[in-house]
């Protein structure tokens, strides 16, 4: 009973405000626009968001505290002789891989001088600054001697080719650890590629090899001259690759990923025109008819005015409360077509089942208060979903912008729907009540005075007079549409056909069956390249490093942060135990070693080993870089403590496998918690990869939230729970298929795809919201009469939008970008899922299930049968007979 009088409240309302706004149609019409200008002019300064990482790791990840917590032991200046994968932050860098079309050995004599030649191009490129030339040598990182410090394999080739020009045989590299003329032992792991290897690991061929050059960015002006460094990099490696054809070279810097992120959104622009071009001819097409005073074509065109108008405002929110664009950014415009559109085609739909000769004041009252209640709940949905999205829970920087700027966007919207489309309904309503043409907005003569008219002029007048009609074909008058038609004669009866029915049970079983078997091969998206445009550096450079570098995992630094008795044997042991399986390229078990070999015993006292370790640094010559791996602390009493040390460690694992290396990850952690000895484990890439867990939860999170908000709100709002019942139900099977099918696609579950499922919820529930509604509250009749009535009341704007939301998506497929491919993929399955479930799914499966219609019937006693008395009134002046009938 409550829920019935808070329904009837609320249509009273929206119809009280349909009637306000008819009567002020100039002002909410001109309102909107203003608005939409003043704020969205700002836009025109948008700023750009430049880090990667701000956007895509989380902002609250153990991570960036291990980060920290490196970064303060041990500074990024004290670890400039361990270049191995960017141990501590990324930094500006140069990098590039050099192959062969052939497969041919990257070591001969031949590649090898290439490679050196390279080397020595690389080395000169000068950045001009006003009264300087800035070359290498001034950027590079510097040694003790201050010299530039380049990539060990540059001194491996060196003295290969020394070794060629003295025709020493005895010279042999090892992989993955060689060993130079000087004794130091270095890794090549990440710099030999596509290595074949002899007995005892000597590598007889490579197929790649890898440079690196690191780059000083200490100020803004060293930053902005190591930017331009990179970029003049990437020119050089291009023009020696054209002089050398034989040879393929991947250059790739600190600013691809930036760049190449930023890229998708200019590749885009011409698909996004071309989208528009399809939807506003789809639209329009979609609300025109034969008969041209009811066609409403400009209605179709002022749809996509009002979502435009309020993606624009939302834009220049954004960017006046310093919010800065990033190409996730091209999800908006979708998310808002799909739910501004299928709100004005509800609106038109409700429009043509109102009384043509009503004012037009009246038509609009009835149309707001049959859809804004749908229409509103709905809104209400989507900005509870993306709100929770826009809150500090999400972690993601990229996914809560996304959702702030969708929530502000919808949420104008849903204004701009209520006052400007429907001012524009009124205008096109007094049009209609004037028998003027729906486009040229002039009077439409009567078919006797189109008789002398050519056939083509007499086609675009046609035109159905109200006087000319009967009652009868008066509510038959929008059925010239062509979607009208489709459903209301043909559609309906088909789906509902007790012969049709087997075959769509049959057809959705198949489809749980494929999307279980999708859902049970969920992967986390964990490749920064599925956001980059295609035929880019980073797709180019990543590729190409799976192929040849995938033998080991990235370098991961072993840190223990605490004073520990490095003298004793056992926790010499622990940490070579807790170091178990992995390849050590740093000089810490070398020293253990070279203790042990000195007889250190766990009874000499703590400051003659502290003394000896010391010293040790200028009696072993081998160990003058270990300095870097250990912190010594002075007491006032000339004792020396251990702080922190450090080692290097490379597990053999397939890179390319990102959840294996995750599984280390996390294995290592957790034996960090359980060890005796207090360390972290990190590297750079350690804090992207704590985004896909993070990114698992949201849609869970978003989800169970939204559908308790939903039982909740809608508990007070919609007029029968078992309507909450059904949503629930179609959204967990559309969710279900979505997630499945999109595997088999080849989609992982990474941000774009998060975003896509949470968009996926509010869709579902927009479009079979108002039939299942309908069917639900039906009364009398069978389920078949229902389904069909909901389909014919509903049907129409669900497939108007379905068509206009396909063509707009069709373009986005042909973007060079696997940001956009991913956002594709999602929102075809999305619309297409939701369309199957809208048009047969449910449309069969409400015929047999719940709730049933015959019992709502109401039995009809002879004690309560009507008596109908008649009594003939005739007016004498008129000589007219009227009949009044009475009930008793």
């Amino acid at each position: 009973m409550l829920r019935s009088v808070l329904h009837r409240g609320l249509r009273t309302c929206f119809s009280r405000l349909g009637h306000f706004i008819a009567s002020h149609p100039v002002f909410f019409a001109s309102a909107p626009v203003l608005i939409s200008i003043l704020l969205g002019a700002s836009f025109s300064r948008y700023q750009v968001e430049e880090s990667v990482e701000h956007l895509l790791a989380p902002q609250h990840s153990l991570a960036k505290i291990e980060r920290n917590l490196v970064n303060s032991l041990f500074p990024v200046n004290r670890s400039k002789h361990r270049l191995y994968s960017d141990l501590q932050t990324p930094g500006r860098y140069g990098r590039v891989i050099v192959t062969s079309f052939q497969k041919a050995n990257m070591l001969d004599q031949h590649h090898t001088d290439l490679i050196l030649k390279l080397h020595a191009a690389v080395t000169k490129i000068q950045v001009p600054r006003p009264g300087f030339n800035y070359t290498f040598a001034h950027i590079c990182i510097l040694n003790n001697d201050k010299t530039c410090i380049v990539d060990d394999i540059v001194h491996v080739l060196e003295e290969l080719k020394n070794a060629r020009a003295t025709n020493r045989t005895n010279f042999a590299i090892t992989y993955p650890i060689t060993h130079l003329k000087d004794g130091r032992a270095v890794y090549n792991g990440h710099q030999l590629g596509g290595v074949t290897v002899h007995s005892k690991d000597r590598v007889k061929s490579a197929e790649a090899i890898q440079l690196t050059y690191y780059l000083q960015s200490i100020n803004s002006l060293n930053d902005m001259v190591a930017e331009r460094w990179e970029s003049s990099f990437c020119d050089t490696v291009r023009l020696f690759q054209k002089s050398n054809s034989k040879v393929k070279m991947y250059p790739y810097t600190s600013s691809s990923l930036r760049e190449d992120f930023q890229k998708t959104s200019r590749v885009s622009e011409r698909y996004l025109v071309t989208s528009l071009i399809l939807v506003v001819t789809m639209a329009i097409l979609c609300c025109t008819m034969q008969d041209c005073v009811r066609s409403k074509p400009w209605l179709g065109l002022l749809g996509l005015v009002t979502i435009s108008l309020a993606t624009l405002t939302a834009a220049g929110i954004i960017n006046l409360t310093g919010g800065k664009y990033n190409s996730t950014f091209l999800g908006v415009p979708f998310v808002m077509l799909g739910h501004g559109l299928y709100g004005t085609f509800e609106m038109l739909s409700s429009w043509r089942k109102t009384r043509e000769d009503q004012h037009v004041k009246e038509r609009t009252a009835a149309v707001y208060a049959d859809s804004m209640l749908s229409f509103s709940l709905t809104t209400a949905m989507y900005l509870v979903t993306f709100g929770i999205g826009a809150s500090p829970f999400t972690n993601i920087e990229a996914a809560r912008i996304f959702c702030c700027n969708s929530c502000i966007a919808i949420f104008f919207n849903y204004l701009y729907v209520l006052s400007f489309y429907g001012s524009s309904l009124v205008f096109t309503g007094y049009i209609e009540n004037n028998y003027q043409h729906s486009i040229f907005c002039r009077k439409v003569p009567k078919p006797e005075a189109l008789q002398e008219k050519p056939a083509w002029y007499r086609f675009l007048l046609t035109a159905r007079f109200s006087e000319d009609t009967t009652e009868g074909e008066e509510a038959n008058t929008y059925e010239s549409h062509l979607l009208v038609c489709f459903l209301k004669r043909y559609y309906c009866d088909w789906i509902t056909n007790t012969y049709v029915k087997p075959f769509v049970v049959l057809f959705y079983l198949i489809y749980i069956s494929f999307a279980l078997m999708g859902y049970l091969q969920v992967s986390e998206g964990s490749d920064l390249s599925n956001i980059v445009a295609t035929a880019t550096q980073t797709i180019e450079y990543t590729t190409a490093q799976q192929k040849y570098f995938s033998n080991y995992s990235p370098v991961i630094g072993f840190y223990i942060y605490e004073s520990i008795e490095y003298w004793n044997t056992s926790v010499q042991e622990d940490v070579l135990e807790y170091t178990k399986g992995f390849v050590r390229i740093s000089w810490f078990e070398s020293y253990l070693n070279y203790l042990r070999k000195l007889n250190v015993s766990t009874g000499l006292p703590k400051k003659n080993f502290t003394d000896m370790l010391r010293n040790s640094f200028l009696k072993a010559p081998q160990f003058s870089h270990f300095q870097e791996d250990i912190i010594f602390s002075k007491k006032y009493n000339d004792e020396v403590d251990v702080v922190a040390s450090r080692m290097f460690l490379v597990a053999k694992t397939m890179e390319t496998n990102r959840e294996e290396l995750y599984d280390l990850l996390e294995t290592l952690r957790r034996l960090s918690v359980t060890s005796k000895v207090k360390f972290i484990v990190f590297n750079p890439s350690f804090v992207y990869m704590d985004r896909y867990a993070s990114s698992l939860g949201a849609p869970l999170h978003n989800s169970c939230i939204s559908a308790l908000f939903l039982l909740f709100f809608s508990a007070f709002l919609v007029a029968d729970s078992l309507i909450n019942v059904w949503i629930t139900l179609t959204v967990v099977s559309v969710e279900f298929g979505v997630i499945g099918f999109m595997t088999l696609w080849k989609v992982e579950l990474d941000c774009i795809s998060v975003l896509c499922l949470i968009y996926g919820i509010n869709y579902t529930i927009d479009n079979c919201a108002p039939l299942l509604s309908t069917f639900v509250l039906g009364k009398d009749f069978t389920r078949t009469k229902w389904v069909k009535n909901a389909l014919e009341v509903h049907g129409v704007a669900i497939l108007q939008s379905y068509l206009c939301y396909i063509v707009g998506l069709i373009p986005l497929a042909a973007v060079p970008s696997n940001l956009t491919c991913t956002l594709f993929r999602c929102l075809f399955l999305i619309a297409f899922v939701t369309f199957f479930h809208c048009f047969a799914i449910l449309p069969v499966i409400l015929t047999f299930l719940p709730p049933s219609k015959k019992k709502r019937k109401e039995k009809k006693n002879p004690e309560n049968r009507e008596e109908i008395e008649c009594v003939e009134m005739v007016d004498i002046d008129s000589t007219r007979v009227v009949d009044q009938i009475t009930t008793v």
